[in-house]
């Protein structure tokens, strides 16, 4: 077991913000050098499944920008040239399915820390709305609606779980800071995936997860021309770093690397790599699908057999 010393990374950054400086300044230095993908041990999901959910009610939403955001990446995690490039660190085939979509409803806060967005991924848990699905291989997406801040960092006054403050006091050494505050999406962060104990604790049925921000200027990610994209963009980053490193939070949360999938010491996880050093006309695209029914607004993945970014292998 190899224990880390360092602020694993878990999330979706804009390149060159304060975020991204911050965030690898604080990574890999205790872990060996390459910056290809390395497989730790840990589990990796093959066959996933996914659902969104829209923060906010049907007030916070445009239906168009719900509906665009949907197909997309039930398009982008089943495409047969994108998923090559993932395909590569799986021996068995692998697959994507989206269950269907969900409006929140409520106001959405104007900021959202992230034992807040547990919370919320528990109640959605709690309610029965993820059915019969598979734990073990689902992730729940929430996404936050325009104007909403979402923080890596606990809300104040947050109080961890009996039996987990060790825990709590090593994920608060790894939160990463800029300007004396915990890092948010109003300096770069789009979003970030995680694994959420319900109830609350050790022993907890684990929920994985992603979340991310309504990306543009002065919040998120804001790469494309339309926000919609810069959603689907985050999502399907976390999305495919949650089905290669889905315990990354466990490792964060322990330090212990054996609770890694596939993860490199230099650029962190799959969607990770490629904004490190690349430039962003390269890595975000509009890609056309392999059959041949349209683009899709993504960010590409990191492939070992190519040493860069892909839109696909072969």
């Amino acid at each position: 077991m190899q224990h880390l010393q360092d602020r694993l990374l878990n999330v979706s950054l804009l390149a060159g913000s304060p975020a991204h400086r911050a965030y690898h300044a604080r990574a890999g230095s205790g872990l060996p050098p390459p910056l290809n993908l390395h497989f730790f041990g840990g589990k990796t999901i093959a066959d996933l499944v996914f659902v969104n959910h829209y923060l906010g009610g049907a007030g916070a939403w445009a239906a168009a920008d719900t509906a665009s955001i949907d197909a997309a990446l039930a398009k982008a995690m089943t495409d047969n040239d994108l998923q090559s490039v993932l395909q590569q660190y799986y021996g068995p085939a692998i697959s994507s399915r989206m269950l269907p979509s969900a409006l929140l409803p409520g106001p959405a806060p104007a900021v959202i820390c992230k034992d807040q967005v547990e919370a919320l991924v528990a109640r959605i848990h709690g309610s029965g709305a993820l059915g019969d699905a598979d734990l073990g291989r689902t992730v729940v997406n929430i996404m936050l609606p325009r104007g909403v801040i979402l923080v890596d960092g606990f809300s104040p006054g947050f109080q961890p779980p009996p039996g987990t403050e060790a825990e709590h006091e090593r994920r608060l050494r790894a939160v990463v800071k800029i300007g004396g505050e915990d890092a948010d999406s109003r300096h770069g962060l789009g979003g970030y995936h995680g694994s959420a104990h319900v109830p609350a604790g050790i022993t907890g049925t684990v929920v994985y997860y992603a979340v991310g921000v309504y990306s543009e200027a002065g919040n998120g990610v804001p790469v494309f021309d339309q926000p919609w994209k810069n959603v689907a963009a985050t999502f399907y980053h976390e999305l495919n770093e949650a089905r290669t490193d889905p315990d990354v939070e466990d490792a964060i949360r322990t330090g212990d690397s054996s609770r890694l999938g596939w993860y490199s010491a230099r650029g962190g996880e799959i969607g990770d790599i490629p904004v490190t050093g690349t430039g962003l006309a390269l890595v975000f695209a509009e890609i056309e699908l392999a059959d041949g029914s349209g683009a899709v607004p993504v960010q590409l993945m990191w492939s070992n057999k190519d040493d860069g970014p892909a839109r696909r292998i072969g």
